[in-house]
């Protein structure tokens, strides 16, 4: 999302595009890979001034045009011709269990045309709106495109169906050429596949339509610029569009590699790749999982900082005495003229909203939806039928401007900053929290699922019931989890507690009895110690 890690084809981009920038990642899942048999599609959409709601478009009175907004700045970018037919819409996916996301990879600024008439974001949104399956979205977002222009730079999508999963990759062609050039890869069943700022579609064959279907011109472009030469069979879109450098690698492709580490076997070969040091040494598009995925299992893979990796972000002096496994903005910094960076992971404090979206075959979809962090904001389930955005989730309640006591997104941000405080206490019972309501939430989906089943004709009601009520309880849950926080660990304390409660001093007049202090992580009293043990230390 946004313009992180642009990757144009200059060694060092990466300093230059982390300063101001954003990013998402997704991971795709297709259905002979997963444990339910369901395609599933993750989105985190990261920005510093995005605000987290469920987006929803509600069919109403045909009107023969409809104005486009730019999504991520609210610039007004004209009107297109409305669709005869719509579809209702909740976030990135709509009634037909068709989902769409995307994450930027910026490419070569040569191809924007800030002259074009449709953004990257108002193409999924109005997609969904238009479209039942994967393979006719693509269609209308080419014609979309092609008709109006494009005035975003490089986008990677993930479109998901029940049947089908395929990403997709496309940039403009320039402020005097209107329109994309493009590739779409369809996901072979049985594997997963993932993108994260960077474009991963490389060379593709030109043979296959059920497979793989792209634009004309899609090498005609790259030659005319001078970015390739040679024939059609070994014309790579990444390469020519978005080449790879130290920030393509460590800062968006690392999110991948860690990914396909969790779920598959051998990916350590690529983690000097991941690490930004051999970009010769390239990652496949999509890898075998070693065991099917599970909903859950893809929840928690986007809650990743890396650890256990050579990039773990919450083992080195950054992580301070708390095992904080968060960098504040800029990510990058000088040290007597060396520059250096801070990692940038999947799980990431500055998300606005975050998905796990599931086309299940014959039954409704679920999109899985969250506010803020992934790593301390759990997940609820939306049917995509629903009819009814929870008040909690609803568009207009709250901004980034202005807090709401009744929104998911303020509440959810104020439990994590509580937890960065203390990562390795708080942020671990977050944790907890969020991982008991996520399970209990599988496991009523398919009492849920039944009751939909016996009942066709209340199908639309029942879904939506369970939507409103879930989304209703978990922020309650959420909003005592605030206030019970702030008691047990106010002032760097732990209050004890017993089966009744928090334990008191027997007085009757609520004075604590029991209270921890556990103080720093052994990593953190060393460095310390040596950064100033001689002022410190303790004169006998």
């Amino acid at each position: 999302m946004n313009k992180l890690f642009k990757t144009i084809a200059l060694v060092g981009a990466f300093i230059g595009s982390i300063a101001t920038a954003d990013a998402c990642t997704n991971f795709i899942i297709t259905k002979g890979a997963s444990a339910d048999g369901s395609n599933m599609v993750t989105y985190a959409a990261d920005s510093h001034g995005l605000y987290g709601s469920l987006y929803s478009y509600v069919p109403g009175k045909y009107t023969a045009l409809m104005d486009v907004t730019e999504w991520d700045t609210g610039r007004y970018l004209g009107q297109i011709s409305q669709a005869q037919v719509t579809y209702r819409t909740l976030s990135n996916s709509n009634e037909h269990s068709l989902f769409i996301t995307e994450t930027t990879f910026g490419g070569r600024p040569e191809l924007e045309d800030p002259k074009g008439g449709i953004d990257y974001g108002s193409l999924i949104y109005i997609t969904l709106q238009r479209a039942k399956t994967a393979r006719e979205a693509i269609d209308i977002i080419v014609e979309l495109a092609n008709t109006y222009g494009y005035c975003s730079s490089g986008e990677s999508f993930s479109l998901i169906d029940t049947e089908e999963a395929w990403i997709m990759e496309l940039i403009g062609k320039g402020p005097e050429d209107k329109g994309i050039v493009w590739v779409a890869r369809r996901i072979p069943d049985g594997y997963v596949s993932a993108h994260a700022n960077q474009a991963r579609i490389t060379t593709f064959p030109w043979d296959d339509p059920e497979n793989c279907i792209y634009a004309p011109d899609v090498a005609d472009v790259a030659r005319k610029f001078g970015w390739f030469e040679g024939e059609d069979k070994d014309f790579s879109f990444a390469d020519a569009y978005a080449p790879l450098d130290f920030g393509a690698m460590r800062g968006c492709e690392a999110r991948v590699w860690s990914f396909f580490r969790m779920v598959a076997d051998d990916m350590d070969q690529y983690v000097d790749y991941a690490m930004g040091h051999n970009k010769q040494n390239r990652m496949p598009l999509w890898v075998m999982p070693r065991q099917k995925v599970t909903v859950k299992m893809l929840m928690d893979a986007m809650r990743d900082h890396y650890e256990g990796t050579p990039m773990d972000m919450t083992q080195d002096f950054g992580a301070g005495g708390e095992q904080c496994p968060y960098r504040w903005r800029p990510m990058y910094f000088e040290v007597d003229g060396v520059e250096y960076c801070n990692e940038r992971a999947t799980a990431t404090q500055q998300t606005g909203f975050w998905l796990v979206g599931q086309a299940r075959p014959g039954k409704v979809g679920i999109l899985w939806f969250g506010t803020d962090d992934a790593a301390t904001s759990p997940l609820t389930p939306v049917y995509v039928t629903s009819t009814e955005v929870p008040e909690c989730l609803k568009e207009g309640n709250g901004t980034m401007l202005k807090y709401s006591d009744s929104s998911m997104f303020w509440i959810t941000n104020r439990i994590a900053q509580f937890a960065y405080l203390r990562y390795n206490i708080i942020g671990k019972h977050v944790r907890e929290e969020v991982d008991k309501w996520e399970n209990a939430m599988i496991e009523q989906i398919q009492i849920t699922d039944k009751a939909i089943a016996d009942a066709p004709k209340r199908a639309k009601k029942i879904a939506t019931e369970f939507t409103v009520a879930s989304a209703q309880q978990l922020f309650d849950k959420w909003v005592e989890l605030d206030k019970y926080l702030m008691v047990k660990y106010i002032d760097g304390n732990i209050k004890g507690e017993d089966q009744n409660g928090f334990i008191d001093n027997g007085n009757g007049k609520d004075i604590p009895g029991k209270i921890e202090q556990p103080g720093y992580t052994e990593a953190w009293k060393r460095a310390v110690a040596a950064d100033n043990g001689e002022v410190l230390k303790v004169v006998k």
